[in-house]
C-alpha cells in the first residue's frame, strides 16, 4: 500500500487498540466506589483485578493466532463485540460476582483484540507499527484512568456513565473497522491455531534470563498501580477526591510512554540500566509519599517510576524479541507474556491478602520493598550478563 492508503487504516486500528486498553483500565478509579458500596475486602478487590489478567493471558495463548487463519477484520470485530458485552455487564453489575464476570469477558476480548490489532498494525507498516504497538498500550492505560476519573468527578452516576461512554467508543471502533482493508489471507487451520505454542528459542534464553528479574519487577509495579493505588492514595492523603488517584496512575503510564519514545534512540542495555535505576528511585519516593500523605510527592514519584517502567519494558522487549526468527516470534512472545502477566496478577492478590490482615500501608511498604530489592538485584544481574542484552539502537 502507498502512504495515504496506509494512513487511514493505521489510524483506525490505533484508535481501536487505545480504546481496548482504555476500557481495561477505566474500572481502576471505580474500585474504591465499588468497595465502599458493597463492602468487600482488599483481597476480593485484587481478585477482581487479577482475573482480567488471567483471562487476557489465556486469550493470548489460545486465540492470539486466530486472525492468521480467519482474517484480521472478523476477529477484531468479534473482540470489540465481546468487549461491548463486558461493558454491559459492568453497567448492570450489582455485586462483586458480576464484576468478576465482566472482567473475565473483558480480559478475553482485550487479549484477542490486542494480539490481532498489533498484527494488523504491523501488516500495514512494520517499522512504524512496532513503535505504535509499544506506545498505544501505555497511552490507553493513562487515558482510561484519567478519563474515568474525570467522569467520576464531573458526570452523574459515574458507575454507569463511564461504561456508556466506553460502549460509544467501542461501537465507533466497530463501525470504523468495517471500513479498514483486510491485511491477512484466510487460510485453513483455525482450530489447530487454538493450541497454545510456547517456546523460548535457545539463542534467546540467555537474554530472557538476564531481563527476567527486571521484567517481573516492572509488571509487579503495574499491577499494584492498576489495582490498589487509588485506595492507597485515598487512605494516606485523606482526600475524598478521586483526582489524585487517577492522576497518579496516569502519570505512571504517560511517563512510561515518553520513556519508550526517548529510548528508541538508544541501545537496549542503556534502557534497561536507566529503567532499573528510575524504577527503584521512583518507588522509594512513592513509599515516602504514602508515608507522608503527600499527593504531590506521589504524583512526582509516579512520573519517575513511570519513566523507569517504560524504559525497562522497552529494553526487555528489544533485548529478547530480535533474537527469534519470524516463525519463532509468536511462541517466544507467548512465553514473555506468561512471565509478565503472572507478575502482573499473582503478587497483587498476595498483597491484597496481606492488606486485609495487616493494613494497606503495611502491605504496600512490604510489597514496595520487594520490588525495590528485585530491581536492585536486576541491575546487578544485568551488569553481569550485559553481553546477552546488547541490541542495536533503532535507526
Amino acid at each position: 500500500m502507498n502512504a495515504p492508503a496506509v494512513r487511514r487504516p493505521m489510524a483506525v486500528h490505533t484508535f481501536t487498540l487505545i480504546s481496548f486498553i482504555a476500557a481495561s483500565t477505566a474500572p481502576t478509579p471505580l474500585y474504591r466506589l465499588y468497595q465502599a458500596a458493597w463492602h468487600f475486602t482488599p483481597t476480593l478487590l485484587t481478585v477482581i483485578f487479577a482475573v482480567y489478567a488471567f483471562a487476557l493471558l489465556a486469550a493470548l495463548l489460545f486465540g492470539g493466532r486466530l486472525s492468521d487463519h480467519l482474517g484480521r477484520r472478523p476477529v477484531i470485530a468479534a473482540a470489540i463485540a465481546l468487549d461491548i458485552v463486558a461493558m454491559l455487564v459492568f453497567l448492570h453489575a450489582d455485586s462483586p460476582a458480576w464484576l468478576i464476570v465482566a472482567r473475565t469477558l473483558q480480559g478475553i476480548a482485550t487479549g484477542v483484540g490486542m494480539a490481532t490489532l498489533a498484527a494488523a498494525i504491523l501488516d500495514l507498516d512494520r517499522q512504524h507499527g512496532a513503535t505504535i504497538n509499544s506506545l498505544a498500550p501505555l497511552i490507553g492505560l493513562g487515558a482510561g484512568a484519567l478519563g474515568s476519573t474525570a467522569l467520576v468527578v464531573l458526570a452523574p452516576a459515574p458507575l454507569h456513565t463511564v461504561y456508556v461512554v466506553l460502549i460509544g467508543l467501542l461501537a465507533l471502533a466497530l463501525v470504523l473497522t468495517k471500513t479498514a482493508p483486510e491485511t491477512a489471507s484466510v487460510r485453513p487451520g483455525a482450530l489447530a491455531s487454538l493450541r497454545p505454542q510456547v517456546a523460548v528459542p535457545e539463542r534467546a534464553r540467555p537474554a530472557l534470563m538476564a531481563v527476567t528479574p527486571l521484567n517481573v519487577a516492572l509488571w509487579m509495579l503495574g499491577g499494584f498501580y492498576l489495582s490498589l493505588m487509588p485506595s492507597l492514595v485515598a487512605k494516606t492523603t485523606h482526600s475524598t477526591s478521586p483526582w489524585i488517584g487517577g492522576i497518579v496512575v496516569t502519570a505512571l503510564m504517560l511517563s512510561g510512554a515518553g520513556a519508550v519514545l526517548q529510548g528508541l534512540r538508544h541501545p537496549a542495555i542503556r534502557s534497561l540500566k536507566r529503567g532499573a535505576v528510575m524504577l527503584a528511585s521512583g518507588l522509594v519516593l512513592v513509599l515516602a509519599g504514602a508515608s507522608l500523605g503527600s499527593g504531590a510527592l506521589l504524583i512526582g514519584a509516579s512520573v519517575i517510576a513511570g519513566a523507569g517502567f517504560g524504559a525497562s519494558f522497552l529494553g526487555a522487549v528489544r533485548s529478547v524479541m530480535p533474537l527469534a526468527e519470524p516463525h519463532e516470534r509468536s511462541r517466544l512472545m507467548a512465553a514473555f507474556y506468561i512471565q509478565s502477566y503472572l507478575a502482573f496478577s499473582v503478587p497483587t492478590i498476595a498483597v491484597g491478602a496481606i492488606a486485609q490482615h495487616y493494613g494497606l500501608l503495611t502491605a504496600i511498604n512490604l510489597y514496595g520493598c520487594i520490588i525495590i530489592a528485585l530491581t536492585v538485584a536486576a541491575l546487578a544481574w544485568i551488569g553481569v550478563r550485559a553481553h546477552h542484552v546488547h541490541a542495536p539502537a533503532a535507526p
